[in-house]
């Protein structure tokens, strides 16, 4: 369940010497803003439903970017989960002039045509968060690593509460994003040889909250009596199926699983109501990517730590944050205040759990 230490330390140090080799316009290097001309990078996100995307990506990434290069202008565009709108937004930004295009794709597939498109205009392409086939370069996590730290943390609960047997249901992805089935993939080679059953599973359409509360709701006459956890794919799913629990008078709450750290799963955590979700640390995911942004717009090879079908990558770990390690995690890290986390609601809760 834990992550390697020594491979948090090696990507610290890929991401360090990334910021060496590109960071600061005044380099040795051709750099945006240099007599070539200030470079345009459009970065292009999926939706807003998951709300990391408008609170963490997008302005780590704005700052990441004012840091390698101080005069790149951003082309930003959101596609509200639309794949038809996001190419038209690709599209838009290529008219524009972008130099380069991070893209963090609606649906893995469709995004091949934003890529064939982009390398006719040979602007180079970033998959960010995202593989995409074809992409100059790929900025994420070990994301079967993601599905198998939920489902054992969530394997972990159970048994240290004295289940060892009974009903899981399972709320996944959007079948149309590439990582829903990494995740998807290694949730079920925990959960498979657990010893509980997979009683029902869903993969959630456009990751949507209401959708996985729906299906919740449809499933607790069923599986109610021997339901001992729920896992869900991302914090949104998690607070559907939530919300279905406790509107289907399921007591005491099973265990459920999350991911991305929003800070509304935090504060369930520090209720009691979410188990687990992960954090994945957005800011060195944003830095490499502006990073890479910044070289490829001025014809360089980006650092990478490895590769993912041919495309040079850097790749990051997840970390699991329970109640017991929030202050060592998303805190530590600046992500939330203590006070943001600790409103009024939860402050009794907050007290309980020593985070202060």
């Amino acid at each position: 369940m834990s992550v390697s230490t020594s491979r948090i330390v090696g990507v610290g140090i890929a991401v360090s010497a990334l910021a060496l080799s590109l960071a600061a316009c005044g380099s040795d290097e051709p750099a945006a803003g240099s007599s070539s001309g200030a470079k345009k990078v459009a970065l292009l996100l999926p939706e807003s439903k998951t709300t990391r995307y408008e609170a963490l990506d997008r302005p780590l990434f704005t700052d990441a970017l004012k840091t390698a290069c101080a005069d790149c202008e951003l082309i930003y565009s959101n596609a509200d989960q639309d794949a038809a709108k996001q190419q038209q937004q690709a599209e838009a930004a290529l008219t524009q002039g972008a130099n380069v295009l991070v893209l963090d794709p609606v649906d893995g597939k469709a995004a091949a045509a934003v890529v064939a498109s982009a390398k006719s205009q040979n602007v180079p392409v970033i998959a960010y968060d995202r593989f995409i086939e074809g992409a100059d370069y790929y900025v994420s996590f070990e994301n079967e690593a993601v599905g198998k730290l939920q489902a054992q943390t969530l394997v972990d609960t159970l048994k240290s509460g004295g289940k060892t047997s009974g009903n899981i249901a399972m709320i996944n992805g959007a079948p149309t994003d590439p990582n829903a089935a990494d995740f998807k993939k290694g949730a079920h080679s925990v959960l498979d040889a657990s010893g509980y059953k997979v009683a029902a599973e869903f993969d959630t359409p456009d990751w949507s909250p209401d959708k996985a509360q729906a299906w919740m709701e449809g499933q607790l006459s069923a599986i109610k009596n021997g339901l001992v956890g729920v896992y869900a794919a991302n914090d949104g799913t998690a607070g559907g199926a939530i919300a279905a629990l406790k509107g289907g008078g399921v007591t005491p709450l099973p265990p459920v699983t999350g991911q991305d750290s929003e800070l509304a799963a935090i504060q369930r955590i520090i209720a009691g109501d979410q188990a687990m979700t992960i954090y994945k640390a957005v800011k060195p995911q944003a830095e490499a990517a502006a990073k890479g942004a910044v070289a490829l717009a001025n014809g360089n090879k980006p650092e990478s730590t490895t590769d993912k079908q041919g495309v040079p990558s850097t790749i990051l770990d997840p970390v699991a944050v329970t109640k017991a390690n929030i202050n060592d995690t998303v805190v530590k890290d600046g992500i939330y205040k203590v006070s943001d986390i600790c409103t009024a609601s939860f402050a009794a809760a907050c007290a309980t759990a020593g985070l202060k």
